[in-house]
């Protein structure tokens, strides 16, 4: 089974899949977490790249270098993990391009859509969890009691952190138009939630499925 995890940062992606990872892991499962960028050593350079706040990259160099990354990690990492039987959950999977590069930077969506198909072999989530958060409230918890600046722009955040609040207010639109359009696969959840409540809502989902399945 392939799990993805989408949402803006600060939503509590990493943390949900660590948790989940724990709790299939304690049902006697195979489990492998990963994120994108990353996850091979070509892809955790592209990871460097796009993160660097200095480095000035056009949204077509972006998105082209989130491909190549994910490309890396889908046939070197994940398909074998899959035909293993290992689950695999992903810390960010195409939804975020479509959400980031397509809404937030503007690029055409059916173009977005054949280079994510491309780059993910065809390879589709069985179930994705969209943690939703406010970008105001993303910012509040990036900086938790420090002082805080003005809108998504600080030397203390990454370059794609660092786009602006009106960005992340798109990307957010985003992820809303993508869910609505996905409503079999992706599960949407309030990210003001404890932890704890997100946790058990994702494992109430997952157990739902399955019992479908059965």
């Amino acid at each position: 089974m392939l799990i993805t995890f989408e949402g803006i940062d600060g939503a509590g992606k990493s943390t949900q899949a660590v948790l989940l990872k724990r709790h299939l892991q304690n049902r006697g499962r195979e489990v492998m977490t990963l994120r994108e960028p990353g996850g091979t050593p070509v892809a955790e350079q592209i990871r460097e790249l796009l993160l660097e706040s200095r480095n000035d990259i056009t949204p077509i160099g972006e998105l082209l270098l989130f491909a190549a990354s994910r490309a890396e990690l889908v046939q070197q990492v994940i398909l074998p993990a899959l035909e293993s039987g290992s689950d695999v959950i992903l810390d960010r999977f195409f939804d975020s391009t479509t959400a980031y590069q397509g809404y937030g930077r503007g690029l055409d969506l059916g173009m977005l859509a054949e280079i994510n198909r491309i780059a993910s072999c065809g390879l589709s989530p069985d179930v994705t969890f969209y943690l939703d958060l406010t970008p105001e409230d993303a910012l509040m918890r990036k900086f938790s009691e420090k002082s805080l600046p003005l809108a998504f722009e600080s030397e203390e955040l990454d370059r794609m952190e660092n786009s602006g609040l009106d960005f992340y207010r798109r990307v957010r639109s985003g992820y809303h138009a993508i869910g609505a359009a996905n409503q079999d696969r992706i599960v949407m959840i309030d990210a003001i939630l404890s932890q704890a409540e997100i946790h058990r809502k994702i494992v109430a989902s997952l157990d739902a499925r399955s019992a479908k399945t059965e």
